[in-house]
């Protein structure tokens, strides 16, 4: 079966000021939608290839027929990042302190980072444009011993390329940001977390599966 593109669990208004309405139409409508059109044209040429979840596709490159590898690669990774980036955002969801995350998330913030502050203030590093350069996305990862890391991708890669299980990801592409911060990325990195899902990143953590 083809992929589709998942509705926005919220309106394309919604987490204005920070995320403006045009953006998130763009984002959403056009450049997602972009990802599983041109997904499904590479499947067509090899359906058998294609596993029916777009996590488990992704994570599985090495099996992916070499002429349609970087089609997935890139199509693919922007279908499943976008898909839980989305997930990721809610309206007015920004949190000041380690209490709003639950006890187990709240734990391994602790433990990994001494802080929330301290784990925005490394992310916002890791996504800045002196240490990414160009296109890409940061991640918040949960290693197998339950523990907190961050590492940046460059482009449409996700951490399941390399088997590993993001459970926050923020976008920093210029389409995510462009219209209404032009160049200054690092404005709309610091506004990002005012709308940060930490109750969809907290279920993500718990259940141990992006």
């Amino acid at each position: 079966m083809a992929y589709e593109l998942p509705a926005l669990p919220y309106g394309y208004d919604a987490l204005e000021p920070y995320i403006d309405e045009e953006t998130m139409r763009l984002h959403h409508d056009k450049h997602h939608n972009t990802y599983v059109t041109n997904l499904n044209v590479a499947l067509e040429k090899h359906p058998e290839a294609d596993p029916g979840n777009v996590d488990v596709l992704i994570s599985e490159l090495d099996t992916v027929p070499e002429d349609i590898r970087t089609a997935v690669r890139n199509n693919g990774g922007g279908h499943a990042n976008h898909s839980m980036f989305w997930q990721m955002l809610a309206p007015n969801s920004g949190v000041g302190g380690d209490e709003d995350l639950g006890e187990d998330l709240a734990e391994a913030v602790t433990w990994g980072f001494g802080s929330l502050e301290s784990l925005k203030e490394q992310l916002t590093a890791a996504a800045a444009p002196g240490a990414l350069f160009g296109s890409g996305w940061a991640w918040l990862i949960v290693n197998p011993d339950r523990s907190l890391s961050i590492e940046a991708t460059a482009n449409q890669d996700s951490p399941l390329m390399e088997g590993k299980t993001p459970i926050l990801g923020l976008d920093v592409w210029e389409h995510a940001y462009y219209l209404k911060y032009r160049n200054r990325r690092l404005e709309y990195i610091n506004e990002f977390w005012n709308v940060v899902n930490w109750g969809e990143v907290a279920r993500r953590y718990e259940s141990g599966h992006s």
